[in-house]
């Protein structure tokens, strides 16, 4: 009997381990265009021996990044930019938040408010950075305002489109029940509206890192934009590319973070689980 059972349950494991090598599979495919790209790359820059102070070989931007992480002035510009975007992010997410639920609630002042908002969003972040500085000075406060204005407008919108979203049954039920505003709110509004939410945080944090950087070009003391224009006014080329590539890292972290707090607070959701 045992020995049946035994051998009945083998095709299910085998089952279930081809599906999981499947999953790992389906998840590592993008990662392996990256060693064909640096390979091709390096190829390329060898065979037609290609100035470092024109375009850097892979090896070069490897060798640079180590340096830099090692030698501690990336990580010490990495702090200052993670600051500027943490703090920049989570005040453009909150108000965005918080002027989308008022905007929503309040119609005359949507209209009033909202064609304000879409003019500062249309105003490009470069041209409002130099603004900033001369407000706020060469200091964080200054980049972690522009991160905000850019965080603003994509948390603003979903937010919105979130709220009204919503199914007018379950508002109609919990007004039937004598529903306070706030109920609606907290119990129907908000969770059907957090999807959308949660796409608009996932945009605002890519955003998030290019208005820190955008700041930091225009006037800073410190920070990974700093970094860049000082390496690329010495022509080091090799260092540019490192910090770009440093940057785009933090970025696709960050952007993961966001997702998996997605997946764990909108574990009903369909989209979140992708």
């Amino acid at each position: 009997m045992s020995t049946d059972m035994a051998a009945s349950t083998r095709p299910a494991e085998r089952a279930n381990f081809a599906g999981r090598l499947a999953g790992w599979a389906s998840k590592a495919r993008p990662f392996l265009s990256i060693p064909i790209v640096l390979g091709l790359w390096e190829g390329i820059i060898v065979f037609f021996a290609v100035e470092p102070f024109v375009f850097p070989a892979p090896t070069a931007i490897a060798v640079a990044l180590v340096n830099g992480l090692f030698g501690g002035s990336y990580i010490s510009g990495l702090q200052v930019t993670l600051t500027e975007i943490g703090a920049g992010f989570a005040l453009g997410s909150v108000t965005g938040l918080g002027l989308g639920i008022l905007l929503v609630s309040v119609p005359m002042l949507n209209r009033v408010v909202f064609p304000w908002v879409v003019a500062i969003q249309t105003v490009p972040k470069v041209a409002i950075a130099p603004l900033m500085v001369v407000w706020f000075g060469f200091g964080i406060q200054s980049k972690i305002l522009i991160v905000a204005l850019t965080c603003l407008f994509p948390v603003l919108v979903n937010t919105i489109a979130g709220l009204r979203s919503t199914d007018p049954d379950r508002v109609a039920l919990v007004r039937a029940l004598c529903g306070s505003r706030w109920q609606l709110l907290r119990y129907v509004h908000l969770p059907s509206a957090l999807p959308y939410i949660f796409a608009g945080l996932n945009t605002a944090i890519v955003f998030a890192v290019i208005g820190a950087i955008v700041g930091e070009f225009v006037g800073a003391r410190s920070g990974i934009g700093v970094l860049i224009l000082q390496a690329n006014y010495n022509l080091d080329l090799a260092a540019v590319f490192a910090l770009l590539t440093l940057i785009a890292i933090v970025g696709v972290l960050l952007n993961i973070a966001v997702r998996f707090i997605e997946r764990k607070i909108c574990f009903w959701n369909a989209r979140s689980s992708s």
